[in-house]
This record gives C-alpha cells, sequence and structure tokens, in this order.
C-alpha cells in the first residue's frame, strides 16, 4: 500500500470541488422536469424535506467515512469502508464506489460532449433562422448518426472522446488541476446561471404569440413555487424527490469519500460539507428552476411546457427560443447555457475519476498520468457502446443500473455501516473533531433512524413501484385482493423487460426493432456486470498483495 501525502491547496479549492461535484447536468436539465412532472410547487416541500432528512446526513457521512479512511493512507471505497470495520464483506461492498464512477463517466461524458459541442454551434450561427421542429431534429440526426455532423464519420464519437481526454489530461495533473477547474468553472457556471436566471426571472408576457396567446414566464415561475401541501401526503412526489437528492448530491457514488480523504486529519468537514450541499441547494433551487421552464413558458406557455417537459429540452427546444431574443442576444445566451452545463458537467466527471486513480495509486503505486489514462481507456471502452447503440437504449441502461439503483443501494450500505456497525458514537465523534460548528444533536438520531428508513423505503418503493406510478391505487387493488400491478419502472419489471415483452404481444408493433432493443439493453448489462466483477477481482488481488507485504 501506498502512503500519499496529497491534499487540497486551500479550503475554498475543496469545497468549490466538492460544490463542483455536487452541481451537474442534474441540477439544470433533471431537477426542472422532475420539478414539473411531480407538480411543480407540489414538489418543492418534500424535495426540502428530503434535503434535511437525507441529504444532508448523507453529506455529513461521507465527508466522515472519506476524512477517515484517508488518515490510514486509503483514498477510495473498497479500503476505507475496511478501515470501518473488521468484516472483509465491507471492502467488497466498497466496490460500488469505483464501479458507479465508471460505469456513470461511461455516458455522463456523452452529454458532456453534447454541451461542448453546442458552444461551438451557437457560436457558429448554426441554430439561426431554425424552426423548432428543425433544431429538434438537429440534435436528433446527432445522436444517431444520421447527420448534423459536418459531414465528417462517426462525429459524435470524435467530440466524446476530445471530451473524454480533456477529462483525463486535467485527472492527470492531480487535485491541483481538479483544484484549478473548480475554481475557474464553478464561478463562471454561477455567473452564467445568474444572467440566464434574471433573464427568466424579468420575462412576462410580452413574447405571446398567435400561436401561443397565453404564454407568461411568470406562469412558469407560480407553479414552481406555489406550495401545494396535499403532496405530503402523495408517496409518488416523495419518491421522486427523494430520488431527485440522490442526483443532485453525488451521494451514494464514492466521489464524496475519495475528495474528503485528502482533508487532513483535524480539519473541518462539518462545516464545509454544509457549503459543498447548500452551494448545489443555491444553483439547483435558486437557478435551476429560473431558466428552462420559466424561459419555455415564456415563449410556448405553461400548457405546451406541462406536457412536453423531458430532458430533451435542453437541447431541442432552448436554442430555438434563445433564438426569439435577437441574433446577438440568442447567441450570447445559447454560450451562457451550454457553458455553464458544460462547466457543470465537467466538474463532476473529474470527481468520478478520482476513486479509481485513488485506489490505484494506494494498492499499486501508479503514477497520476498511468491512473488517468488507465481510468480514459476504461470509461473509453465502456462508454462507446452509448454512443454508437444509443438510439437502442444502451444509454439508458447505463443510466438506471449505474446510476440510479447503484446510488440508492451504496448509499443504505454505507449509512448501516456509519450508523450501526462503526456506531453511531464513533461516527458522531469523528463528525465533529475538528468542527468550526455545533451540529445539532438531533442529526445524530435522524442519521441514526430516519436516514437508513428513508432509503430502505426508498429501495423498497423502486423495486416494486406499482403501476403508473400509482400508490394509493396500488394499494387500493392489493388490499381488495387483485394482486400488485407493477410498473414498467419498477426494478423488477425493468429485470424482466416487461415493458419490451408487452410490445411484442402488440402485432402492430415492430417486433425486429423490439427485439434488437432487448439485444443491446442485455449487452450493456453484461458489460456493466464484467465492470463490476472485474474490479472485485482487483481488489480480491489487492488483498493478496497486502497481505504479502505485511508477511
Amino acid at each position: 500500500m501506498s502512503i500519499t501525502n496529497e491534499s487540497w491547496g486551500s479550503r475554498v479549492g475543496l469545497i468549490l470541488a466538492m460544490a463542483g461535484n455536487a452541481v451537474g447536468l442534474g441540477n439544470f436539465l433533471r431537477f426542472p422536469v422532475q420539478a414539473v412532472q411531480n407538480g411543480g410547487g407540489a414538489f418543492i416541500f418534500p424535495y426540502l424535506i428530503c434535503f434535511l432528512l437525507m441529504g444532508i446526513p448523507l453529506l455529513f457521512i461521507e465527508w466522515s467515512i472519506g476524512r477517515y479512511g484517508g488518515k490510514y493512507g486509503n483514498h477510495s471505497t473498497p479500503y476505507i469502508l475496511d478501515s470501518m470495520s473488521k468484516k472483509p464483506i465491507w471492502k467488497y461492498i466498497g466496490v460500488f464506489g469505483i464501479f458507479t464512477n465508471i460505469a456513470v463517466v461511461a455516458y455522463y461524458t456523452y452529454i458532456e460532449s453534447w454541451t461542448f459541442i453546442y458552444v461551438f454551434h451557437t457560436l457558429a450561427g448554426t441554430f439561426t433562422g431554425l424552426s423548432q421542429q428543425e433544431i429538434s431534429t438537429f440534435f436528433s440526426d446527432y445522436v444517431n448518426f444520421t447527420g448534423s455532423d459536418f459531414g465528417i464519420p462517426l462525429f459524435p464519437v470524435l467530440v466524446y472522446i476530445l471530451v473524454l481526454g480533456i477529462n483525463v489530461y486535467i485527472l492527470s495533473q492531480g487535485l491541483s488541476g481538479i483544484e484549478k477547474v473548480a475554481k475557474i468553472g464553478m464561478p463562471l457556471l454561477i455567473l452564467f446561471g445568474i444572467i440566464l436566471a434574471l433573464k427568466g426571472w424579468t420575462m412576462g408576457s410580452e413574447n405571446a404569440s398567435v400561436e401561443f396567446p397565453l404564454a407568461n414566464a411568470w406562469d412558469g415561475i407560480n407553479f414552481l413555487w406555489t406550495p401545494q401541501y396535499d403532496s405530503l401526503a402523495n408517496p409518488k412526489v416523495w419518491l421522486a424527490a427523494a430520488g431527485q437528492i440522490f442526483f443532485t448530491l453525488s451521494v451514494g457514488m464514492g466521489s464524496i469519500q475519495c475528495y474528503a480523504s485528502y482533508i487532513r486529519e483535524n480539519e473541518d468537514i462539518a462545516l464545509n460539507s454544509l457549503a459543498a450541499g447548500f452551494t448545489n441547494e443555491f444553483v439547483e433551487v435558486l437557478l435551476g428552476s429560473a431558466i428552462v421552464i420559466p424561459i419555455a413558458a415564456g415563449f410556448l406557455g405553461l400548457d405546451w411546457v406541462l406536457e412536453n417537459a423531458g430532458f430533451g429540452m435542453a437541447f431541442q427546444t432552448m436554442p430555438y427560443l434563445f433564438q426569439q431574443w435577437g441574433i446577438f442576444f440568442g447567441n450570447f445566451a445559447g454560450v451562457c447555457w451550454f457553458g455553464l452545463l458544460f462547466f457543470a458537467g465537467i466538474t463532476s466527471s473529474l470527481a468520478m475519476g478520482t476513486p479509481w486513480m485513488g485506489f490505484m495509486k494506494d494498492e499499486f503505486g501508479w503514477s497520476k498520468n498511468k491512473g488517468a489514462i488507465s481510468f480514459g481507456i476504461m470509461a473509453l471502452i465502456m462508454g462507446l457502446p452509448t454512443v454508437l447503440f444509443y438510439q437502442y437504449g444502451y444509454f439508458d441502461e447505463y443510466d438506471y443500473w449505474g446510476g440510479t439503483v447503484s446510488l440508492v443501494v451504496f448509499a443504505l450500505l454505507e449509512t448501516i455501516l456509519f450508523a450501526w456497525v462503526f456506531g453511531i458514537n464513533k461516527g458522531w465523534e469523528e463528525l465533529n473533531r475538528g468542527a468550526d460548528i455545533r451540529i445539532p444533536n438531533v442529526y445524530k438520531w435522524i442519521i441514526q433512524f430516519v436516514t437508513p428508513v428513508l432509503l430502505s423505503l426508498v429501495f423498497v418503493a423502486a423495486l416494486i413501484t406499482p403501476e403508473d406510478n400509482d400508490w394509493i391505487a396500488g394499494l387500493s387493488t392489493l388490499s381488495s385482493g387483485n394482486g400488485w400491478a407493477l410498473d414498467h419502472s419498477s426494478l423488477i419489471a425493468k429485470l424482466l423487460h416487461s415493458e419490451f415483452y408487452e410490445q411484442l404481444a402488440d402485432p402492430s408493433s415492430d417486433a425486429s426493432v423490439i427485439k434488437q432493443k432487448i439485444f443491446y439493453s442485455n449487452a450493456a448489462r453484461i458489460q456493466l456486470l464484467a465492470l463490476f466483477v472485474a474490479i472485485i477481482w482487483i481488489v480480491w488481488y489487492s488483498t493478496k498483495k497486502r497481505l504479502k507485504t505485511a508477511l
């Protein structure tokens, strides 16, 4: 095992890097869509409660676990978790903290590459004069390899490799490189976000048209910020809010633990974790909610937004809306938008490389260059199919298993480790050692009881999500003896391809296309499983190596 003395250069750099890890594409792409799909103001209340009862405790746990493992020279979750228990199983549970980062960065960098190339398309005036449908088609042609590529074969692959290469280069510079990017990227991201948010907040109904006479940006703002207390009794909204917390804070991945492992033994983690967490919330709740939805409502009307809100709006709708402000400001807004998305993406993807690099440095003495390049090669091998077979659902499989299920499972297990195996008293002492603030004692109880229960409910709910995500109807049919119909989004239904087989039963469906999707879905799962098994083997081999060294 190699003990590294690398550490963060400054507290500001650490907080910005941690905030950059949390502030990602989900803050601007996923949060507004989740809010719209779950009732706008009805979503905000459960979301904020989940942040207090699940988000903050998980930040406390992961920062504490990371710093504790770091003082023993461990900088990735297999041996960080191993240092907290005598049971060898925890070392292999820590595999999630490497696996998840590689699995997610494989497809996450592809989205990053979209934002990167869209900056240049905006500067070149590619979207000027195009209709909304033409811009939507432009994106579809790009991801399906049917156009929008300057006539260069496999152009999306080349852009993907270029962006991945930028990540690898920065990672090869170590923590200092990540810190420099965070100190530049985070302020620019916030600046770009404030510019667009102010525009969104100051729009009214002046952009209403004959086609959309009721268009009014304030309808979008009011929809998002008008509380609806009846949402507190809706399980669907609670689950959506809890799920968003995972995406927005990057908990359950292993990257926070890795970053925190480079903190000095008695350096504050309580205030630092809160500063990083609340920076993320500022970006998500105040900026993320004030851009896509209000601007879209200001031009297209709230009814259109409610019907069409989705991930693709960022690339298929926003360039068109920006052009309605005129060529100069429209292009400027486009650069701000895709620029902030790129910085949000890269500050998160850089964090995903550090667990692998930390592990290989600790266990095999690999240099920063070797660790960064090997990470890039693995990400490329895992990620190329998500680019080439995007239209067949390869990307979606990675996102579901690597970027959703894996997060919940790992977060639940590490919470149990911290509160019940390591012990809440020892954990609380670790969290408060060197703290610059006094954490309310109620959080000791929340971490031990409330957070694990909430995480368990999230996992069980994902496992058996009822049809149409209607829990009230599901419980009603179950109590009346009519069984429990699973929704296609449930983990069990996903595992069994229930949606695809239902489509195959429809005579009007294209059986060949559906069978292709099943094939590529299974291929993606096999590839993810192979990655997980390979990391388990590497951890096992490193354990043998440690034992030989000890002898």
